[in-house]
């Protein structure tokens, strides 16, 4: 599973790091809205590089900084970042998310979009791979830590997206409310039509709207896809 993983602009190389390109990372880059055409983005654990690559496709942003704790997927990062078509748009921060945000704070600078898709199951399913139990749970960042370091340095007219487990939904929308900061949008994830919902995708500002709501299937049976998930992701998966 090391080859790189070729999408139609750009290709990820992930034999450095523990966090394959996966499904969640995809829907969280090709959904999260760019309509107030934001100049800086945020991606917080970059992983691969994945999100901020399919930022960089989709848009004008001047500025898409991502910020990566775990050393072999920070060197990943940079890698794909500096091999792709807008490299001098891409930067990697090697550092916790927690430092990043309080020194960006008290230098007061913000951003227009800030994106996650953060490490999720809890401390009791943590595995013997020390580099993917970093990527995948919240022992390194917390879901408090994420949504009130974001709240200090998202722009006052900035949106903040992210992908948790849709049992997480509730959790997240209450602490953002806590940080003032509000679900303007949500689009609930299942596989299949008679599966369950299994991810949630959010999106939050400082101002309160009317919230929308939908529901995405991806597949209508093994390998065949729904219109809307390829809609969603037709620029980027190949076959698609």
């Amino acid at each position: 599973m090391n080859k790189p993983f070729k999408f139609k602009e750009f290709t990820i190389h992930q034999d450095k790091t523990a966090m394959k390109v996966g499904t969640d990372g995809v829907l969280l880059g090709a959904w999260c809205s760019i309509d107030g055409f934001p100049d800086s983005i945020l991606d917080i654990g970059s992983g691969t590089g994945l999100i901020g690559l399919m930022l960089a496709q989709r848009s004008d942003a001047m500025t898409i900084d991502a910020v990566e704790i775990d050393e072999n997927a920070y060197e990943q990062t940079v890698e794909n970042f500096e091999q792709s078509d807008w490299g001098d748009r891409l930067f990697c921060y090697n550092s916790s998310f927690q430092d990043f945000a309080n020194e960006l704070a008290e230098e007061e600078e913000t951003y227009d979009l800030i994106v996650s898709n953060p490490p999720f199951y809890s401390d009791d399913f943590e595995t013997d791979n020390a580099a993917r139990n970093k990527a995948r749970f919240t022992s390194s960042l917390s879901f408090e830590e994420l949504i009130s370091g974001v709240s200090k340095i998202l722009s006052k007219t900035g949106t903040f997206a992210l992908i948790v487990p849709y049992k997480e939904e509730e959790n997240i929308i209450g602490l953002t409310l806590e940080n003032d900061m509000f679900l303007n949008s949500v689009c609930r994830i299942k596989g299949t039509q008679t599966s369950e919902i299994k991810r949630s995708l959010l999106e939050f500002s400082f101002h309160q709207k009317e919230i929308k709501e939908k529901e995405l299937v991806i597949e209508i049976a093994r390998h065949q896809y729904t219109e809307e998930y390829i809609d969603l992701t037709k620029d980027f998966y190949l076959k698609m």
